[in-house]
């Protein structure tokens, strides 16, 4: 097992990399993942969210193909956000050499200029399934020169119906090569697809499968429906840090993230529907301090990596529970401390019912509401809200 990256066999210009972006003792899951990558094995990975999963398997990747500067890499996430992080890790680990050139392939991104960059053969190919496919449909990219596969995310690229995409791509990559995949969750689905492309893997995985950080500390919050925007704001108005908080639909989305902004909050939001440009700029901005508040579908919820959030909070809750695992483990990320909220409606007292049991947290106390409610923040720089978006709440009571 790797106990720390300077006195490893890693190549000289990673072990500077690694230098420069401070990596001096590899996480656990990097310890059992990294020395067996490099060995040559395949790997099926698991572990919970936030500890290093990406720097296990980009690190063993680029110091083979720093060995082997015959070879290129596939290296596939589920989400665009996902593959951008990717992408960013490659950069920062392969700074100190210029053998390796990395690229991104994702939908929503211009596809001609996608052909140029793959026209300047990099040897390190980032992308989502769906787009990556389509260029080697179209015969912008020759993947027999592939030596190592990625599967990051697995089961979430399963949940997303990528795995026809993924059975076109492999199917074009030479047989003989190094697949390794990582997922949160060992699901049946999952260990099928390793079936098929991995080859006598060895296992690693590093705390429970599919279990919250144990740093992160929950909170539930039973609130009526039409009251959530208010408790909301009372909420962010009490904490400190940034928040990131998920909603499940576009258009609900869109109407937080505008009611959030009429209290003055400063707010970005992220959905499907919002082209590549307006999500790269909301997630530039709320990692830079721009906005303290991101407002997301469950898009965000896999990969997104900003160290600094301080607080998750579900607004509504997941409608498939496993989704609550990966949406609390943006907060709490690398060893920090995080806090997660839910404000749980009676219609979603059976939903929190299944996740507090799958995830033992059924002897959590109800949070308090704040005694002295204040919507409004205190800045100079509030403005009232529009009335249109101040409903009256329901006479139901929220469960006790």
């Amino acid at each position: 097992m790797m106990q720390n990256y300077s006195a490893s066999d890693l190549p000289a210009p990673l072990k500077k990399a690694l230098e420069n972006m401070g990596f001096n003792q590899p996480t656990p899951i990097q310890a059992q993942a990294i020395p067996l990558a490099l060995s040559g094995k395949d790997i099926m990975g698991s572990a919970q969210t936030g500890t290093g999963k990406t720097a296990a398997f980009c690190i063993p990747v680029v110091a083979q193909l720093l060995v082997h500067p015959e070879k290129t890499a596939f290296i596939l996430a589920p989400t665009r956000e996902l593959a951008m992080q990717i992408r960013s890790v490659v950069d920062d680990l392969t700074h100190e050499t210029k053998q390796l050139r990395a690229t991104s392939i994702i939908g929503g991104a211009d596809m001609r200029k996608q052909k140029k960059n793959l026209q300047q053969k990099p040897r390190i190919v980032v992308a989502t399934p769906g787009r990556l496919a389509d260029h080697i449909r179209r015969k912008n990219i020759d993947p027999k020169q592939v030596g190592y596969v990625v599967l990051d995310e697995g089961d979430r690229m399963l949940d997303m119906g990528f795995e026809k995409q993924i059975d076109e791509i492999l199917a074009q990559v030479p047989k003989e090569r190094q697949t390794l995949l990582f997922s949160a969750t060992l699901s049946e689905r999952v260990q099928r697809l390793a079936q098929r492309y991995l080859k006598s893997p060895a296992r690693v995985s590093v705390g429970p499968a599919s279990q919250p950080v144990a740093k992160i500390k929950h909170s539930i919050l039973p609130v009526a429906k039409a009251e959530k925007n208010d408790v909301l704001l009372d909420q962010l108005n009490s904490r400190q840090g940034s928040v990131l908080v998920f909603v499940n639909t576009k258009w609900g989305t869109n109407r937080l993230a505008q009611y959030l902004q009429e209290y003055g909050h400063s707010v970005a939001r992220i959905h499907g529907d919002r082209t590549q440009g307006q999500r790269n700029q909301a997630l530039q901005g709320f990692r830079s301090g721009k906005y303290r508040i991101l407002v997301a579908t469950d898009v965000a919820a896999r990969g997104l990596d900003v160290p600094h959030i301080a607080h998750v909070v579900n607004y509504d809750l997941p409608k498939d529970h496993s989704d609550y695992v990966h949406r609390i483990g943006r907060t709490a990320r690398a060893g920090a401390k995080g806090e997660a909220l839910c404000l749980v409606s009676n219609e979603e007292r059976g939903l929190w019912n299944k996740i507090s049991q799958l995830y033992k947290l059924e002897s959590l106390e109800p949070l308090a509401r704040p005694k002295s409610p204040s919507k409004k923040l205190t800045s100079k720089n509030s403005r009232m809200p529009r009335r249109k978006f101040k409903k009256k709440a329901k006479s139901s009571r929220a469960w006790a």
